[in-house]
């Protein structure tokens, strides 16, 4: 439980995380000295001079405990106080009470308070108030005596300046990091780009960079790229070859049967079509969309053609919810075969069909509902496979087919990175087709 909890602290994209790894250790150095230098170095080097000062008051507080008043007092001090460099005088008596002032900056001055609270009870207030000058107040026999010194007798000169310094250089090497990191991450970046946009069926131009395990990853793939295209150029081209030469003696059957008596032929000339749409069957397979550019399109303008093409053959093909709007990427001769083979299976299993269409910012759904048997859940994997026929499912006696509908469908859809989910129709009760794709 506290690991996936901790997941969600996370950063999830690699330049995220790496950020994470480059500041994470430069934090806990920086804590870690800093809380190293003020806790010891600093503190024990105020104590330090602030325990010498101390000494200082307690020999200028022996000579004031023996004079009878502050004029002889301040006399008895001044062949102390001149080599000390203390500036001394009394208050008088009924002015008001002196209270501590330190500047909120001022660390070093809360230690020498402390301490000097901590070991001389008779001190009134210590006083602080810029880099320069140091006051302390002390309770006499005689009144209230102030002495004021140079600072830097208490406090180390800029005592901060090792952690300004710290700080500054951190940051501008964390600067420094972030931008060769970024430039590092870069090519990482561009090969997932191109990953994603050939997996969606576009190809966009890519050139290897970057450290060499991040070359030879993106050499792998435009290798790779390479191979499933000639894979898919040259089932298109042996498909169509033999489609191609396998029409010309259709043709020359069709022409002899043509010539016989109806009767007698027209068994035959039902076959020679059967022949003829299997073949057509076979190279819509075999191109599936690699005859198509990817264009901008307007996913709503496309279903609307496509059922009205449908609705002016005298099918009952309508328009469901049109949500959403905008252009979107897609290989449009693909998109079009795939969306008519659903309305296609859908009017031949049913008696009715519906298009829908959603377009979100991330991604495109195309709706296909009829109103026929369906097809079982258990089925729905099988359904999408190559060449398979469910003859129990679906009642073919209301069209042929040869399998490779549905197959299509989900061959489009997955060279635009998407998928094809089957399921029930809530509202006509047939097969709900969902043609799923990312933006």
């Amino acid at each position: 439980m506290a690991r996936n909890g901790l997941k969600n602290y996370v950063p999830r994209s690699l330049y995220g995380r790496a950020a994470l790894i480059l500041l994470l250790p430069v934090v806990v150095l920086q804590l870690v000295v800093s809380t190293s230098f003020v806790r010891r170095d600093l503190t024990d080097v105020t104590g330090q001079m602030t325990y010498t000062i101390m000494r200082e008051i307690d020999l200028l507080e022996d000579v004031v405990a023996r004079a009878d008043s502050q004029e002889e007092a301040l006399q008895a001090l001044k062949p102390y106080v001149e080599p000390l460099r203390i500036n001394v005088r009394f208050l008088p008596t009924d002015a008001p009470a002196e209270r501590d002032i330190l500047h909120w900056t001022e660390f070093s001055g809360r230690v020498v308070r402390d301490t000097l609270r901590s070991n001389l009870p008779q001190v009134l207030a210590v006083q602080m108030p810029n880099s320069e000058i140091a006051a302390i107040v002390i309770g006499t026999h005689l009144g209230p005596m102030k002495l004021v010194f140079d600072q830097r007798r208490v406090t180390a000169a800029a005592p901060h300046q090792l952690i300004l310094t710290l700080v500054a250089f951190s940051f501008l090497m964390t600067v420094i990091s972030f931008v060769y990191m970024r430039n590092q991450l870069r090519p990482i970046k561009k090969l997932a780009e191109a990953a994603l946009a050939f997996g969606r069926g576009r190809s966009v131009p890519y050139q290897p960079r970057g450290a060499s395990e991040v070359k030879a990853a993106g050499t792998a793939f435009v290798n790779m790229r390479a191979r499933i295209e000639r894979q898919i150029e040259q089932r298109t081209l042996i498909l169509s070859g033999v489609s191609h030469d396998l029409r010309t003696p259709l043709t020359r059957l069709r022409l002899g049967l043509a010539m016989l008596d109806e009767d007698d032929a027209e068994p035959m000339l039902r076959d020679v079509d059967e022949m003829q749409a299997l073949l057509d069957a076979f190279l819509d397979f075999s191109r599936g969309v690699a005859t198509s550019a990817s264009e901008d399109v307007d996913a709503h303008a496309l279903a609307e053609t496509i059922v009205g093409d449908w609705q002016r053959q005298g099918k009952d093909v309508m328009l469901g919810d049109m949500v959403g709007s905008g252009l979107v990427t897609l290989k449009s001769g693909g998109m079009r075969r795939a969306i008519e083979n659903l309305i296609s299976n859908a009017v031949r299993y049913g008696s009715r069909a519906r298009v829908s269409v959603m377009v979100t910012d991330h991604s495109l759904r195309i709706r296909v509902e009829d109103d026929g048997p369906g097809i079982p859940q258990s089925q729905w994997n099988e359904a999408v496979r190559p060449f398979t026929r469910l003859d129990p499912s679906r009642n073919q006696n209301k069209g042929s087919g040869v399998g490779l509908g549905l197959a299509i469908v989900a061959d489009v859809a997955r060279a635009h990175g998407g998928v094809l989910r089957l399921g029930t129709s809530e509202s006509l009760g047939g097969l709900q087709a969902d043609l799923v794709i990312g933006r």
